[in-house]
């Protein structure tokens, strides 16, 4: 099977990520419960005409697809696959408060068409004028996962040489309530918070995008390869080490050979045991967190993801993400680790190339 390099990256977040070295103005917040992302100047990919028509996850995605094929320098994509928690959620609020405002009469279809969770990857299709394969997964917080898993079978079933894959999630004021009354954001009164540290339930909501070109061939501009990826909806929190025992076995790597392990830990004192379990297991190779940075979202992973191959390419791992003191000297094989609430676990693995 051909193996799938990673060769284009693209992500905005809550971080300045866009047009700044990496990971160079950290801002860790501890007292606000909603992040949003910084949004770029998009006029250098869209016509100023089509932004103000454009939810921001729309913005965010063809922003973020256009960085990674520009770094990559592809023009085309075989096939465009993306994963989304929640689609376009403030296009969706709009529609169904304008059937309430305007008791189901005289609407506007705009705010529908641009409501349903594919609209992200038809949007970079009509733009790329790409009439390849295009699709998406609404699969919790493993959708992002789940795309990035079909893009490489993709490339290794030989059905395609490049595909564009991405993560796109943002807010809305009414899926904010909705949680909240829910306890799955935390409360105000609980500030500051501490994802290394939780003292309370719930996470820190926010919203991003990130995208990734896999190709078969390796260029230049290659990352890393991406070596395998697995998904699994429930485990026990005693059951997880076994997991990631087994997935290493089942790729033939021996846990000293980690040069880095990444982690989701989101601040919730109640889940966070999960990543604990991985912790411990790998106490003596070097470990990172990225949500104190970027929030939690159902597709957080893909800046995780967007941080582990910088942390590849750059040979280096920032220090507002270090979690121990264990350092390498040369990083080339990384496990990612994500789970939320308990459910939805994936572990992917890189290579540096």
């Amino acid at each position: 099977m051909k193996k799938s390099y990673i060769n284009g990256i693209g992500c905005i977040s809550a971080q300045k990520v866009v047009d700044s070295n990496f990971l160079s103005e950290v801002e860790i917040n501890t007292t606000e419960t909603v992040l949003n992302a910084k949004q770029p100047s998009y006029t250098e990919v869209i016509s100023p005409s089509f932004i103000r028509r454009m939810a921001k996850g729309v913005k965010m995605g063809i922003f973020t697809s256009t960085q990674a094929l520009k770094e990559a320098n592809l023009a085309l994509p075989d096939a465009i696959i993306t994963g989304t928690g929640m689609g376009c959620l403030e296009d969706s609020e709009k529609f169904l408060k304008a059937i309430l405002d305007n008791n189901e009469q005289f609407l506007t279809p705009t705010s529908f068409i641009q409501s349903t969770h594919n609209t992200v990857a038809g949007q970079i299709a009509l733009g790329l004028q790409c009439k390849g394969y295009n699709f998406t997964y609404v699969n919790g917080a493993v959708s992002f996962e789940t795309a990035l898993l079909d893009a490489k079978l993709q490339i290794e079933t030989d059905e395609a040489n490049s595909v564009l894959v991405g993560g796109i999630d943002e807010t809305a004021q009414h899926n904010i309530d909705v949680q909240r009354i829910a306890g799955k954001i935390k409360k105000q009164e609980d500030a500051p918070f501490s994802v290394l540290n939780p003292t309370s339930k719930g996470m820190i909501l926010s919203e991003g995008a990130s995208f990734f070109v896999l190709e078969n061939q390796q260029k230049e501009s290659s990352y890393a390869t991406l070596e395998a990826i697995s998904i699994l909806n429930s485990l026990e929190v005693d059951e997880v080490q076994d997991y990631v025992k087994t997935f290493l076995s089942d790729n033939k790597i021996n846990p000293n050979d980690l040069d880095l392990v990444v982690l989701g830990n989101n601040g919730d004192v109640e889940f966070d045991v999960y990543f604990n379990q991985v912790s411990d297991l790998l106490n003596t190779t070097p470990q990172a967190y990225y949500k104190h940075l970027s929030g939690e979202f159902y597709t957080a992973s893909g800046f995780g993801l967007w941080m582990a191959l910088n942390m590849l390419k750059l040979q280096t791992i920032p220090t507002d993400v270090k979690m121990n003191s264990a350092e390498k000297g040369n990083y080339q094989t990384v496990l990612l680790y994500n789970q939320y609430r308990g459910k939805d676990h994936s572990l992917t693995l890189l290579k540096k190339c």
